[in-house]
């Protein structure tokens, strides 16, 4: 292929030739030439198909394409032809709109065609092993690579990373993979080897073609592993089909051969002398060679799927074509425990399958039968002896199973028929409202229901059934009726008891009884033989059906009031007051004062929940015992239950309040502050350590006294208590304080917050009593060392002793932080340092006085004796 040059010269610059309508149209019809031959290329090589079904053939046509393509690309590239394109793109633009677009074209397909030969290449060498390699070992060896190695085609190539591609190509190995199997495993010359290679070439040959679909899976889960987007999810139909029949077929191949091993082992090597008669001798040994390779003579290629139903024929008339001792051996070995048919009963079964094995020799003893002198000879007297001694022992053994069904079933059948048709699952025969794990089961035999199947499995046998076996059989479907219907009404029952606690059982005592009464019917007087099955199941599911609808009424009104409680049980009681200006925490009493005024607030709501209760549980008494009282005896129970559960809810309530407040204690986030103050002579807290800790104290009381707002119920009622007048001036409400208060969980609670915040106020004392090195400004009888050091009279450096002292304290009162977070505890120090300050300060100022009066008293002093001086002179 080679692009038409033009003759006109094209030496002069581009602009310039563009200008000269000579050229421009020699070079146009030269480009109209250039177009019809790379459309023409495109087109036929878009036709092309790989020739062959193998991969080889795809990879042969990519090179090709590749090839022709390349030419012409190369060409493209030419100076000449680039300024071709150039002058026309010049002079007339809109003529090389459509060279561009063959142009382009040519581009998309040289690349993919470049693309697609340079990575299939890399299959090659194992492509070619696999067409071209000897034995099945290499196919074997080659595969894991192969699959590899297009795993990262798939992952790497711009084309053969879609199924488009991937799944034709895939089809082609697998053909290969199938027709070289195919011709390892040649049926001419398979049969002509002896049974152990056969065996071992058609074992490596099925192990072939499943390795090549093992590691196709395999290499769909390494593709998802290595976090492509584009997975293998291909039509495993199309790949595998034709491999997948084909190692069925090789299974059948294994199966026939190891059969033929059996034979040759058992039958051959006799048969030669047992008659003299080649004819009788050759006909028996085709008939042995029938069974021992019946592929010989096959017209047609097993392997092919369209011949299926051709092969399953063969192979089945070779199973069916065994000899006597192969069945002998079935028989004996599984004499106790015979293989049986799908929904075959045990007694009619092993008949079956004896018979099935007694039809099977008949068809091989047959040629023994039709050759006169084969049975006159001594081989073949033998042959009919163990024949008949085959057959003999399997009438026995069937007559015998026969036999003693039989005599189970006319002595048996009369006795399970009496059975009641529920029994108790329990030993007891206690009332289900005292003991509620007795339950009811159906008592309908199973041997029942096998004599049954055994009688009809008999009957299609020709043997005779007793008259009641027949009988019952024929009342299968009431049977099968009356025993799923008594499940299901059985499981309602116990599904119904299950939801029931044993608050609710005293509840519904009566209706429980009533329903017990009705089931004790099918357990005391019902049996298999009695009419009334129907209508008792109809009375127990009705009944069952009335109490569970009565049953659901009360779990509803269960939940509301287990809803309130919850409800009542999640509040929060130690509501705290947030930080005012960002930093700063409020007072200890401002602080207690908002979590009693919030807990007023939560118990008004709280109230209002537990008011609500007795409501719902009239609402019941309404369902149960059809009044609205509030105090009905049939509910006393209830009531009593509900109660105790408000007592738990509420010591619940009160105890995950103290234990949430106690960690608030514990936690490292300051929610109030207390002020460090200078009491003279003592460094204290304001409020002080008691009054903390009675604060603390009264909001645990408080939190507990919440409990007084919730009336305890009258006794067998849910109305609360009114107040009882002990005393003229004195009332008593009975709530639930008194024993909430009592409970050990809360005491213990309590006792644990009263240590903590204990340990916690020693911890602010010791952080307190660091500030005792200061103790002397405000312990030491300032007047007292004023006095001492006037009449001393000292030298102005003692004086400049203690002032630097004081000076220094002034100082590092500055550097101390003046607030110390300790757990919920924020300690304001200010008050403290200003006052250690002050009273340095105010040490200062006294000394200065006196030293000043000193002095001046010197000063004095000295002017009288300069006076005196004076006059002396």
């Amino acid at each position: 292929l080679k692009l038409e040059m033009p003759t006109v010269n094209l030496d002069r610059e581009v602009a310039v030739l563009a200008t000269v309508p000579g050229v421009v149209q020699s070079l146009k019809r030269c480009a109209v030439t250039w177009q019809k031959l790379i459309s023409g290329v495109l087109k036929e090589q878009l036709k092309k198909f790989p020739e062959g079904n193998g991969p080889l053939a795809e990879i042969n046509l990519w090179r090709e394409n590749h090839a022709a393509l390349r030419a012409l690309t190369e060409q493209m590239k030419l100076p000449e032809v680039q300024k071709v394109l150039e002058i026309l793109q010049e002079a007339e633009p809109e003529f090389t709109g459509d060279l561009q677009i063959v142009l382009s074209d040519l581009k998309k397909h040289y690349m993919e065609a470049q693309d697609n030969a340079k990575f299939l290449s890399t299959l090659e060498r194992h492509l070619k092993n696999l067409s071209t390699g000897t034995g099945v070992d290499v196919i074997s060896s080659v595969i894991p690579s192969l699959l590899n190695a297009l795993r990262l085609v798939w992952i790497m190539s711009r084309h053969y990373n879609k199924d488009a591609r991937m799944v034709p190509f895939l089809e082609r190995i697998s053909w290969e993979i199938s027709e070289r199997v195919r011709r390892v495993v040649d049926l001419q010359t398979l049969f002509k080897q002896d049974t152990a290679s056969a065996k071992k070439k058609i074992t490596e040959a099925k192990n072939t073609l499943e390795q090549w679909k093992k590691c196709y899976f395999t290499t769909c889960i390494q593709v998802e592993e290595s976090g492509s987007k584009r997975y293998w999810k291909f039509d495993v139909k199309s790949l595998f089909e034709k491999t997948d029949y084909m190692v069925s077929i090789c299974q059948d191949l294994y199966d026939i051969f190891q059969v033929a091993e059996e034979l040759q082992n058992i039958f051959i090597p006799e048969l030669i002398t047992v008659t003299e008669n080649p004819k009788g001798v050759d006909e028996l040994q085709r008939e042995v060679n029938i069974v021992i390779s019946p592929m010989e003579d096959l017209s047609f290629d097993p392997f092919r799927v369209e011949n299926a139903r051709d092969w399953a024929v063969v192979v089945e008339e070779f199973r069916e074509d065994v000899v006597v001792e192969i069945v002998e051996q079935i028989f004996v070995q599984n004499l106790k425990d015979p293989p049986l048919y799908k929904n075959h009963p045990p007694v009619a079964g092993a008949i079956s399958w004896s018979r099935s094995l007694s039809h099977r020799i008949r068809h091989t003893i047959t040629l023994f039968q039709e050759e006169e002198e084969l049975l006159a000879s001594e081989r073949g007297q033998k042959v009919q002896q163990k024949y008949l001694q085959v057959t003999k022992k399997m009438e026995e053994y069937e007559a015998q199973k026969y036999r003693r069904w039989r005599e189970r079933a006319e002595h048996v059948l009369p006795l399970l028929l009496k059975d009641a048709v529920l029994t108790l699952s329990s030993a007891t025969e206690e009332p289900v409202s005292i003991r509620k794990s007795v339950g009811f089961a159906l008592n309908f035999s199973p041997e029942i229901q096998e004599i049954i199947t055994e009688t009809k499995y008999m009957e299609q046998l020709g043997l005779p059934v007793p008259e009641m076996a027949r009988y019952v059989a024929l009342q299968e479907d009431k049977y099968l009726r009356y025993t799923n219907k008594l499940k299901i009404m059985l499981s309602r029952y116990h599904k119904l008891m299950e939801m029931m606690n044993e608050a609710e059982i005293k509840l519904l005592d009566h209706h429980v009884k009533e329903l017990w009464r009705i089931l004790k019917a099918g357990h005391k007087r019902l049996t298999w033989k009695s009419v009334g099955i129907g209508e008792f199941i109809v009375q127990c599911t009705q009944t069952i059906g009335r109490l569970e609808l009565l049953v659901h009424q009360i779990h509803q009104i269960s939940e509301d009031i287990s809803s309130k409680l919850q409800s009542i049980e999640s509040t929060n009681l130690f509501k705290f007051p947030h930080s005012k200006n960002g930093d700063k925490c409020p007072g200890a009493k401002e602080f207690f004062d908002y979590v009693k005024c919030e807990q007023a607030k939560d118990v008004e709501q709280l109230v209002r929940k537990y008011s609500a209760i007795p409501q719902l549980l009239i609402e019941v008494e309404r369902r149960v015992a059809y009044t609205n009282s509030g105090k009905s005896p049939k509910l006393a129970s209830y009531y009593a239950y509900w109660e105790n559960r408000i007592y738990q809810v509420l010591t619940q309530l009160i105890v995950k309040n103290l234990q949430a407040f106690n960690a608030t204690i514990l936690a490292n986030v300051p929610l109030l502050q207390v002020e460090a103050v200078l009491s003279a002579p003592e460094i204290t807290l304001q409020p002080n350590d008691s009054e903390i800790e009675k604060m603390t104290m009264q909001s645990i009381q408080d939190c507990i006294e919440v409990t007084k707002h919730f009336v305890r119920w009258m006794h067998g009622t849910c109305i609360e208590c009114p107040p009882q007048h002990v005393r003229a001036d004195e009332v008593v409400t009975f709530s639930f304080y008194s024993d909430v208060s009592q409970s050990p969980l809360v005491i213990e609670q309590a006792v644990l917050i009263t240590q903590n915040i204990q340990k916690l106020l020693e911890s602010l004392r010791k952080c307190l009593n660091q500030w005792n090195k200061y103790d002397q400004l405000w312990k030491s009888d300032k007047d007292a060392v004023l006095e001492r050091l006037a009449a001393e009279k000292p030298p102005c450096v003692v004086f400049d002793e203690h002032l630097q002292f004081y000076m220094t304290v002034t100082r590092e009162v500055t550097q101390w932080p003046l607030v110390k977070d300790e757990q919920f505890i924020r300690l304001q120090l200010a008050p403290l340092a200003s006052a250690v300050q002050e009273n340095a300060k105010s040490w200062m100022m006294s000394l200065g006085k006196l030293l000043n009066e000193l002095a001046k008293e010197e000063l004095l002093s000295l002017q009288d004796e300069i006076h005196v001086g004076v006059f002396s002179l």
